[in-house]
């Protein structure tokens, strides 16, 4: 709702700002349960994205627009604490195919201070542990990507292989053997760089955004003033 103020000027009302898409997972025959998603008070989920099923957002993730977290497939998901999903990013995992981490079996598992870039598909199964870096329309589908790595712009990562910790997946491979995961280099200082750069930044729109759209927040995950 925008309220004219003269004939030059506007404001926007933000009690009458749209909701994100938060809902348990359909009743299907192979999710005959229903589950809510699990959103800490201080992350952030843009009016613009849906998150769906059993899906635990950690504190200060920052879910930007347009992005879509759907386990109502595969599940559970999580996604940890200080965590960027932006604009475009999917989150969706395959029925039955989990990776266990820390005896608890899950479709998509995301650490903690994850970048996971503008348009890149996560699909399960897939762990991503800390600090890692995935960019730009990547893929990383049926892999495990060990921490510090950094996966290039339109990259792909899958077929069951593991990335070691802290190397470089240059724009546009395709990783799909373990032998090409294993050649990999280390990650340049420069892309380091990048992706510390990039953490920095998203870490602190949830709060900022919060004060946008209200502070306050029910269970669900919902923003309200």
């Amino acid at each position: 709702m925008v309220e004219k103020k003269g004939s030059n000027s506007s404001s926007y009302n933000h009690s009458h700002c749209f909701e994100p898409f938060i809902s348990p997972n359909p009743l299907t025959s192979f999710n005959p349960v229903q589950r809510f998603p699990k959103i800490d008070k201080t992350a952030f989920v843009s009016q613009f994205s849906s998150v769906i099923g059993d899906v635990t957002i950690r504190n200060n993730v920052y879910v930007a627009p347009n992005v879509s977290i759907r386990a109502d497939e595969g599940t559970p998901f999580y996604i940890g604490s200080n965590t960027n999903i932006q604009d475009g990013v999917i989150l969706h995992g395959l029925l039955d195919k989990r990776i266990s981490v820390w005896g608890k079996r899950y479709s998509i598992f995301i650490g903690n201070e994850v970048t996971i870039a503008h348009g890149a598909l996560v699909h399960g199964p897939c762990y991503i542990a800390d600090k890692v870096f995935v960019g730009f329309n990547a893929i990383v589908y049926n892999a495990i990507v060990e921490k510090g790595s950094f996966i290039s712009y339109n990259a792909v990562v899958t077929n069951g292989v593991r990335i070691p910790p802290n190397r470089f997946v240059p724009p546009g491979a395709n990783i799909d053997s373990q032998e090409k995961a294993d050649a990999l280099s280390p990650v340049p200082e420069d892309s380091k760089g990048f992706a510390r750069e990039v953490q920095r930044v998203n870490q602190e729109f949830p709060a900022s955004y919060q004060l946008l759209f209200g502070k306050n927040r029910c269970s669900c995950g919902i923003a309200y003033d």
